[in-house]
């Protein structure tokens, strides 16, 4: 299988495997279907990480993609860690697939990420959760005069690309060391900072245009991207 064959979509046996994974979360039945996971999901995975990979850099060359399926490259394993879960499932019933810029650990950087089940998906842009450096950055670019008002700005763009939610708020008080009635007291709640695009069909997730659904959606949240993708530079700089 070469990952530079034309990426037609994902197979809707592929979506089917995902729906009855959902029954049968056991290794049992995966292993009496992998075949059908590495013909339906695991090689058209492939194509689409490069197909896709290869059009964000058009929209940003520092971004980062990789083929690989052992969980260093850009899809994400299926297999599920439950060493500290309660749910001893050992399958994620959905795909998952991440596009990254930055030097950090793949998953501590800004990017898109890509996932979808049996029934749909979605597209998200940014980053879930800020650890304790890039919070504190974070916020600091929030309350500052030039910073703060260009994000404000940049959010309101995101909105106006398309129905693109942005959100990240965590915490119910804005945090010390900040006067609560801040003229940006709401983002300064935030631990997060992520760009949600419209739900992904599973007309669309079959069809060889997903890349390019994929691509437009990564497109109108892209401001997001390279402004935690700066903000994450500026923190190295000074950590």
């Amino acid at each position: 299988m070469s990952v530079d064959a034309p990426f037609q979509g994902f197979p809707a046996e592929g979506l089917a495997f995902l729906i009855e994974l959902q029954t049968h979360n056991e290794r049992e039945w995966f292993n009496a279907h992998k075949t059908v996971y590495q013909r339906a999901l695991l090689e058209p995975g492939q194509r689409f990480v490069a197909a896709l990979g290869q059009r964000l850099q058009t929209l940003s060359p520092g971004l980062q993609y990789d083929t690989r399926t052992n969980g260093s490259g850009s899809m994400l394993r299926i297999y599920r860690d439950v060493r500290f879960s309660k749910d001893k499932s050992p399958y994620n019933s959905h795909m998952r697939f991440f596009f990254w810029e930055g030097s950090a650990k793949k998953m501590q950087n800004p990017g898109f990420y890509i996932w979808f089940d049996g029934q749909g998906g979605a597209v998200y842009a940014g980053m879930w959760r800020l650890d304790k450096a890039l919070l504190a950055t974070f916020r600091a670019a929030i309350a500052d005069d030039r910073r703060g008002p260009e994000l404000e700005a940049l959010i309101d763009e995101v909105q106006s690309a398309g129905p693109y939610t942005v959100g990240g708020s965590h915490y119910k008080r804005v945090p010390r060391g900040y006067p609560s009635d801040h003229s940006r007291a709401e983002l300064l709640r935030y631990n997060g900072l992520h760009a949600a695009a419209p739900d992904l069909s599973p007309e669309q997730l079959t069809s060889p245009e997903l890349v390019e659904v994929c691509l437009a959606h990564c497109q109108g949240m892209a401001p997001i991207v390279r402004w935690l993708v700066d903000l994450q530079a500026r923190s190295l700089a000074e950590s």
